[in-house]
């Protein structure tokens, strides 16, 4: 209630001071990364260190809950990339290798193409799913082996200590999870739109297609989360995988597969290799503290942001696997899945750009990118229509297991929240949605869907924080559970 309280509230603070909450955002945002920046870098990398210490060490043998795992591993996967990355990998699958290529960040010695995958697969890879690995791994062990309730602050009795630290913490992670959706709804349903603004030849920016698409989203969304985990959340999580499986084999088929295969093997070796440096950003591996600030801080707190919500939902499709699966299963699979995604989209759009001879920035918008790159292939019109369905589709799924997220809070940590919680939640995030997306229209001059993307830079902040104090609690907590044993 409280969290839905301060959402309405502030779409009418920020519709009445449109202007000074974007510009307020805008300096905090910058804030954030330019004081806060190097110590999300430390972060990162201790989250991934602290992960594979868990996993390989004797803890890492204990089953989250007494039951055979609830869902087969091609399922639990494709939720785990659905709700994880998602509409992402589309919006980023051409436009971010070609930056890269054409502004190296680093100079290393390897070759452009290498480097750009290199750097594209660290943005992307074990770092951001150790932030989600870890709220999973402290969830999962809180809700199956000590049988406390799913919300975040229930993890840790330290919490409770503090009277309105509870709370907070859940307030906090709801708040967060609801602009987090709307900054994805918000970028999806503008590359869709932009894709079929494309197709039909027209000028982009139709604000009732747009927010058709929303409300599309959103209805398809509630009907996945009414249906539940088994019947809803895993059967579109499933069909997304397969499609993008296919999309992604027919450019890899229609390509040159020794060169994508080569760069792919290639920038995984220098990836592994070079993790650390690039990760403290050292020496020939420092870009520079304007790219880190535009890129990579920017990737940093937005899966810091999400991590608490994914965290959740991945520890709930995670019952009857050990830890050590778990934490293995959340950091390589999708990550090795995305970097050969990135490897067969970037190595082809390369290839494309030294075909013609000369390139006027086709692939430099972000939502129009992929559209764009399919004209260079056969059936232009059926593969963009995939994209579209894909882009809903993936779109969906991360409204939905959100939805389900959501309402686990709202019902006091139940893991099937009752369905009335679905519904309110369903709809509060449509009208949050459709108010954003009218805002954006109304007050051209202030970009609000940016805003709100910047806005879970700030709230990252407290999360990147509470990271760190969980750690060392659940440090102490598995020291003394060994200390007991024994």
């Amino acid at each position: 209630m409280i969290s839905a309280i301060i959402l309405i509230l502030s779409s009418i603070l920020i519709f009445v001071f449109t202007n000074q909450f974007y510009n307020s955002i805008e300096e905090l945002s910058l804030w954030v990364r330019e004081y806060f920046g190097t110590f999300y870098l430390w972060l990162g990398l201790g989250c991934v260190i602290f992960l594979l210490i868990i996993a390989f060490s004797k803890f890492g043998r204990i089953r989250l809950g007494t039951s055979a795992p609830e869902f087969d591993r091609l399922s639990w996967i494709a939720m785990l990339y659905s709700a994880g990355m998602g509409a992402g990998i589309l919006l980023r699958a051409v436009q971010e290798p070609v930056f890269m290529f054409l502004n190296n960040p680093i100079q290393t010695g390897e070759t452009a193409e290498i480097i750009s995958l290199e750097y594209t697969f660290y943005q992307w890879g074990f770092t951001a799913w150790a932030f989600y690995g870890l709220f999973a791994l402290v969830i999962g062990y809180s809700i199956f082996v000590e049988k406390a309730d799913v919300r975040l602050s229930s993890g840790f009795s330290e919490f409770k200590k503090i009277r309105l630290l509870p709370p907070a913490i859940d307030i906090l992670t709801i708040l967060t999870t609801v602009i987090g959706l709307v900054a994805a709804i918000g970028l999806g349903t503008t590359q869709i739109e932009g894709g079929l603004s494309h197709m039909e030849s027209r000028e982009p920016g139709s604000l009732l297609q747009n927010m058709a698409l929303v409300f599309l989203i959103c209805s398809l969304a509630f009907m996945s989360a009414w249906a539940g985990v088994n019947k809803g959340i895993k059967r579109i999580s499933n069909w997304n995988i397969y499609v993008a499986l296919l999309l992604m084999l027919f450019v890899f088929l229609t390509g040159d597969i020794s060169e994508i295969l080569l760069n792919f093997f290639n920038s995984l070796y220098h990836y592994i290799i070079d993790f650390i440096p690039l990760s403290l950003a050292i020496g020939d591996y420092d870009p520079g503290v304007k790219f880190l600030t535009d890129w990579t801080y920017y990737y940093w707190a937005f899966w810091l942001a999400w991590a608490p919500f994914t965290g959740i939902f991945i520890a709930r499709i995670s019952k009857g696997r050990t830890i050590r699966e778990m934490i293995l299963g959340v950091l390589l699979i999708p990550s090795l899945g995305s970097f050969f995604w990135f490897s067969v989209f970037g190595t082809s759009a390369f290839e494309l750009i030294e075909s013609w001879n000369s390139y006027n920035n086709e692939f430099g918008n972000v939502f129009t990118s992929m559209f764009v790159f399919f004209e260079a292939y056969p059936l232009p019109v059926i593969t963009s229509i995939m994209v579209i369905v894909l882009l809903i589709s993936f779109l969906v799924t991360s409204v939905d297991s959100a939805i389900f997220v959501l309402s686990m809070f709202t019902d006091k940590g139940n893991p099937e929240p009752k369905r009335k919680y679905r519904l309110l939640w369903a709809v509060l995030i449509l009208i949050f949605c459709e108010a954003i997306i009218v805002l954006g229209q109304v007050k051209p001059d202030a970009d609000v869907l940016t805003a709100m993307q910047k806005f879970l830079i700030i709230s990252s902040l407290p999360f990147a924080i509470l990271s760190v104090i969980i750690i060392l609690l659940f440090s102490i907590k598995l020291f003394r559970r060994r200390s007991e044993k024994i």
